[in-house]
Parts: structure tokens; C-alpha cells; sequence
């Protein structure tokens, strides 16, 4: 497991696409995690208020990769239905249509939010 306590979102991102991409992952495929760890940082400032969320690479082979992101709000994401004309949410909405599954994890202290991505589509 991988640790990563920093606000950079590219440094994150390039992270996660390098374990990947040691493995064999195709690009397209690391895109996809990329986007929803990118969703679920900005999700950590913006509605948790946290300038500094952990992000975990939990796990990488050559066919899944499980990722947390932890913050300090004990407020539980809900997926909101998606509104054409909202200016946001939907960035759950994007993080279960690019992975194969996600969920929530509660904490002593926040919570860690997380997906995994399976290299042959979603499950």
C-alpha cells in the first residue's frame, strides 16, 4: 500500500498512472482511474475541507487496482441523480460509470472513499 499525503492532484494522478502503467495497463484503462482519483481529490476540498486528503493506492496488478481517498468529514457521499442542468454534482456519477465498483469506507476520524477498476470493463 501506497501512501500519498499531498494536495498535488498531478502528482497523485501520476502516481496512480505509473504503478499502472508498470504493469501493463493499457492507457486508455489508466485514464479512467486517473479521472475518478481527480474526481474524488477535488470532492475531498470542495465537500469535505480537507486541503490535504491521504490518497492510498491500495492496490495494483495486472488486472484490478484498488484506490482510497481519505478525508476528515464523517459526512457520507450520496450518488445524486444526475441533473442535466446542475452546475455540480456529478462527480460520484462520473466515479461509478468509469470504474468497475466504489464505495465508502467510515473511519474513526473522515472516511475513505474508494473504487477499483478492472482491466477487462466494468463488473
Amino acid at each position: 500500500m501506497r501512501h500519498l499525503n499531498t494536495p498535488s492532484l498531478t502528482l497523485a494522478k501520476q502516481s496512480l498512472q505509473d504503478a499502472m502503467t508498470r504493469l501493463g495497463w493499457p492507457s486508455s484503462s489508466t485514464l479512467d482511474a486517473e479521472l475518478a482519483l481527480g474526481e474524488l481529490i477535488v470532492n475531498a476540498w470542495r465537500h469535505a475541507n480537507t486541503p490535504a486528503p491521504v490518497v492510498q493506492i491500495l492496490a495494483v496488478t495486472a488486472r484490478t487496482v484498488r484506490v482510497g481517498v481519505s478525508d476528515e468529514s464523517p459526512v457520507l457521499p450520496e450518488l445524486q441523480s444526475l441533473d442535466l442542468l446542475a452546475e455540480s454534482g456529478r462527480g460520484l456519477q462520473l466515479v461509478a460509470a468509469l470504474t468497475s465498483r466504489w464505495g465508502v469506507d467510515p473511519q474513526k476520524r473522515g472516511k475513505t472513499i474508494w473504487f477499483e477498476c478492472e482491466l477487462d470493463g466494468a463488473a
